[in-house]
Formats: C-alpha cells, structure tokens, sequence
C-alpha cells in the first residue's frame, strides 16, 4: 500500500470514530458537508480581486441542522496558505478539539490537505455561523448555520411564512493577508476594508455594483424570519429597512423577548433573529446597512459607505426609479442609538426556554481592554519610527500565539507552550476612562497566559474599556465554548459598590459576543462545566491580531461524561510556522502549564 492510500484509510478510520463516538452520546440526527476552500475571482466595484472562498461562494455554503444534531464538516484547503475554521457559537460540549482557532485548539490545515470538524449541537437554537480562524481569512470564508427547533417542537412566536439569511460582510482591495503581514511587520495600522456587502454584494450606491445589488423578494401580508449575521471583520453595524419595522425574536443562538425596533445595532460576530411583516404598499425598498464608528469622533477617514440590498414586493406596479432609503438608519457616530438598542436586549427566561444565571460566584476577574505600546525587540519587527509599535492587551498582556496548539500542549502535559499565571486584575487602577493618560503606562508584554478553571466554577468577568493612547472604542467580546449573560453594561468606570447593585439576574440576554461599550464596562457571568480549552477575545479582528484576547483552561470533572472527550485519530500537524509579530519577552517566566492538566 502506498502513502497516499495509507492516508486515505487512516482518515476514513479517523471518520468511523467520530461517527462511532457520536452516535453514543447524541440522539439527533448526523448531516455530512464538504467544504473545499479555494481561490476565486470576484469582481466588485470595478475592479477583480481573487478571494479564498469555500465552495465558490461569498458567502459560504449555509448549514442547517436541528436542534440536537451532530454535523461533520470535511474542510479541504486548496488554498495557499494554512486555514482552521471555528463553529462561533457553538458550545462544542467536550469537544474543544474542534473548536478552530489556529494554535489555540488546533493548528492549521495545509494547503493540499484536509481536516474532518465534528460540531456538536446541544442547547442552541436559532442564527449561528461559521467562518475561518487563521488571520484575517474570515473576511471571505464565512456562512450561517441555522438551527431548527428540535423535532416535535416549534418557535416560541408565530411560525413565520418564510425565512431570508442576511451576511454583513466587510470588502478588501489587493491581497488581504499580504497587505496585513506587511502592516504587522512595521507595527503599522491593520488594513481598512474598502466597503461593507449584503450577501456579498456592496450594494446600488457603490460604484460598478448597481448591476449586482442582492434582491429580496416578498409577499405582501407575509411575515418573515430574517437571520442577520454579522460577519463584518472590523466594525459594529446599523441596519434597517425603509418604512418596516423589525422585531428581534433571538440572539446568538438563543431567543429574547421581543423588541420591536426601527433599527438594530450588531457586532461582528453576533447574529440575530428578526421578524419582518410585508405589510408596506408595493414597491421596492433598500435594506441598508453603515458602520458605527465608536473611536476618536475627530477621525473622518473611516470606511463611510452605505451598503444596499433591496426588499422588492411582488406583484404589479410601477417600479420606482429609486427604491426609498431607511430614514430610521442612525448616523456613523451615534453613539446613544447604539447603546439604547443594546441595553433593550433580554432573553426569554420562560418555561420552555429557562435561563441559569449563576448567583454563588467562586470565580471574580476584573479585565482591562486597552490600546497599547509594544518594544521592537527583534528582526521580525521593522518599526518605522522609535522602538515601539502599536498594539492592544488585556490586563496589560498582549496575546502570543505558540508554535503548536495549547490544546494539545494541555492534553499532552507538553511544558513551555504556555503559563497559568493570567492575572484576575491589572497590574494597576487608575481613572481607566480619563483624558490624557500618560503613555508610561501603555507599555505591555508578549504573552501567552491563560487562566485555569475548576470544572462548575460560576465565573464572573468584569471587562473594563480604557482610554489608553486615547484609543477608546467600543470591544466586542467573544467567548469560545460557551454562552454567557449579560448581567450589567454601563459608562464610565465599574463601580465594585455600586454597580452590582444594578445587575439584571432576571433575565439577562444569553449570548456568546457581547460589546463593551466605548469607556465602558460590561459585567458577564457563566458556569464553568465544558471542559477543554476556550479562546476568548474582541471580534474586532484588529484588535484580536495587536493581542487583545486570552484563553480559559476548564479542568475536567470527576466523571468520563464531565472530562474532555478523547482528540480525533488525526489532527492537523504543527508544521505550519505561526508569523510572530515580536519575539517573547526574555525568558519564559509564570507559572508553568506541565501539570495543569487532571
């Protein structure tokens, strides 16, 4: 038997295995996708890019399961370079091994090779997606997951006519990845992306796009779901649709009480559920979507144009020359439209959908989310003026991604991969939110550290905005394997006295990204009983490359049902170097990571 053949028999016993291993622990049913990545042209305004995209689509193929299901995703990569992809929002019960952030759960595929995800459903119900993990490679590789109710079962509102996905989408010139190792290796800013799309298209008020504007089709007196997914790489977005109100029904994979809104706020990486009435006069009208910029409102220069697609009702009339624009759509900089929209949200807390808030806290961290300075230490990096080069921290570290997956370095006790010292508080307090911070105290370190978990810990987070470099925005962050709740969001500095006093432990909204608002707080809690390793990190994949994330390690329980589920016949190697923005700190100091694992 040859090489190639022993690699095709190992892998399709590595697939036998998983299957076999589903099969024992589920009760839904099993779908099977290929995905194969490869590059392809795409011609948008007036100009022809080539893009990574799975299947020959932008967006990527859509998945639907039921509530309960197990999917197994091939992921070919005929791409050329290494690719991971991440189930964002799936809770992944035992199962970090599928998870997909590059050297954190797994390293990435190669190019001419292929990997086989194992995605477990469990109590998710609603608007999830997938998108690449590796870079910035999300901005083309991305696609919705929709999650029926289980079988025998049905929404908690009226069951719409029909359903319409909408995938936000961010549009880049020239090659993405060459343009953001070119900008990492200067410390230089990240690249902007030239416009935002509807289902991949940027809509009629962009040049050489009018041909291409993504069309929605309606009947009028029908009511529709329409499933949003923000898969913008670096902004929060304003959407509504011109004279039709919407009501927001579910969030991240979980269901809210419902909102009857003009316009929504959403963060890259949520996704929502929203219910639409055709109940306007026929004629078309634009769904339209602008980000809002929370940084510095002295910056002009941010990507300021207005995405389209069109709500077309059928039937028999005069088409308009124009479809009419959403007066509702809040403006780039309006800050208190955002945050009004936001703090509405609440889950549904009823009797077939209960929430868990946990109330005994055992765990408390306290998280500063800050712009910062970095030292130029080594050849990698060529800053162009001083010694320093931007970047982003928490708690004053600034994430490094290892030579090989902590995952495997957990499961394997392989030591110096990474350290368990992440501190709960910042090496100092001061006014976070104030003006004029002294730069002294935006120096941070490399680091890869991570916080160790005991299995069932209610964990409490407090993430703290800063005003550091004068680089306050807003951070919208993202839990892997987990949902959360969103017990507390407010301005200004965390009050420890007085805040909690405010916390909803009612019915807080269950979500997986959540933004901290800009010189703001944001209070989340969840208990921690999936063990395995969990990325955490800003959706702003800006701020995520400079450093702004960390990781959770979650122990095992005493039992085979509460431990980490064995890893697959075959993993993606380590061979694919990671691209260092800067060498470590000198040394390899904290608590080391060998015998963290029970």
């Amino acid at each position: 038997m040859n090489f190639k053949n022993k690699k095709l028999v190992v892998e399709f016993l590595g697939v036998l295995f998983l299957v076999a291993q589903c099969l024992c622990v589920v009760e839904g049913e099993i779908h099977f996708y290929d995905f194969v990545l490869r590059e392809k042209n795409f011609t948008k305004m007036c100009s022809t890019e080539s893009m990574l995209v799975a299947n020959g689509s932008l967006p990527g193929p859509v998945i639907q399961v039921h509530k309960g299901d197990t999917v197994y995703v091939n992921v070919h990569n005929e791409g050329y370079y290494g690719v991971t992809v991440h189930w964002h929002g799936v809770m992944q019960p035992r199962n970090p091994w599928s998870d997909g952030p590059e050297y954190i759960t797994q390293c990435p595929i190669e190019p001419g090779s292929n990997f086989t995800y194992e995605i477990i459903f469990s109590t998710e119900e609603g608007t999830l997606w997938w998108h690449a993990h590796s870079d910035w490679t999300r901005a083309s590789v991305h696609g919705a997951i929709i999650i029926l109710p289980a079988r025998g079962s049905t929404y908690p509102f009226p069951k719409p006519d029909e359903e319409e996905i909408i995938v936000l989408g961010s549009l880049y010139s020239g090659n993405l990845n060459a343009m953001l190792d070119a900008d990492i290796r200067i410390g230089d800013d990240l690249p902007h992306s030239i416009a935002y799309t509807i289902n991949g298209e940027p809509g009629d008020l962009c040049d050489c796009s009018k041909e291409t504007t993504y069309r929605w089709v309606v009947d009028q007196g029908k009511t529709y779901l329409l499933r949003v997914v923000n898969a913008v790489v670096a902004a929060d977005i304003f959407f509504a649709i011109s004279q039709h109100n919407l009501t927001v029904v579910g969030m991240d994979g979980h269901y809210t009480k419902p909102i009857t809104t003009s316009y929504i706020t959403i963060s890259p990486g949520q996704t929502m559920d929203l219910l639409l009435t055709a109940n306007q006069s026929l004629g078309q009208y634009y769904m339209a979507a602008r980000q809002f910029w929370s940084q510095s409102i002295k910056v002009s220069d941010f990507n300021q144009f207005n995405t389209t697609a069109i709500l077309q009702y059928r039937g028999n009339y005069t088409i308009p020359s124009s479809p009419s624009f959403p007066k509702t759509l809040p403006l780039y900089k309006d800050v208190q439209s955002a945050l009004k929209f936001t703090t509405r949200l609440r889950s549904l807390a009823s009797k077939e959908h209960p929430i868990n808030v946990p109330l005994n806290i055992t765990t408390k961290m306290f998280i500063t989310l800050s712009m910062n300075d970095l030292e130029c230490r080594n050849t990698t990096c060529t800053a162009e003026e001083g010694e320093n080069i931007l970047a982003a921290g928490v708690n004053n570290i600034s994430w490094f991604n290892p030579d090989i997956d902590i995952l495997s370095a957990y499961y394997r006790n392989i030591s110096g991969v990474y350290t368990t010292d992440f501190p709960d508080h910042p090496p100092s307090f001061f006014n976070f939110t104030g003006e004029d911070l002294p730069t002294s105290i935006a120096l941070t370190e490399l680091g890869t550290k991570v916080k160790v978990l005991n299995y069932n810990e209610a964990v409490e987070v407090v993430f703290q905005g800063t005003n550091m470099l004068a680089g306050s925005g807003i951070h919208p962050m993202h839990l892997h394997g987990y949902s959360f709740y969103v017990i507390g969001i407010g301005l200004g500095n965390f009050d420890n006295e007085t805040d909690p006093k405010g916390f909803n432990l009612v019915d807080p909204p269950e979500v997986n990204t959540f933004e901290v608002p800009k010189n703001g707080w944001l209070a989340l809690r969840f208990i921690a009983n999936n063990p395995g390793v969990w990325f955490w990190h800003c959706h702003l994949d800006r701020h995520m490359t400079w450093g702004m994330a960390g990781a959770f390690i979650v122990k095992n329980g005493d039992t085979l049902e509460t431990s980490i589920r064995r890893p697959p016949a075959y993993l993606p190697s380590c061979r694919v170097p990671t691209r260092p923005r800067l060498q470590m700190s000198d040394g390899f100091e904290g608590k080391a990571n060998e015998s963290s694992f029970i």
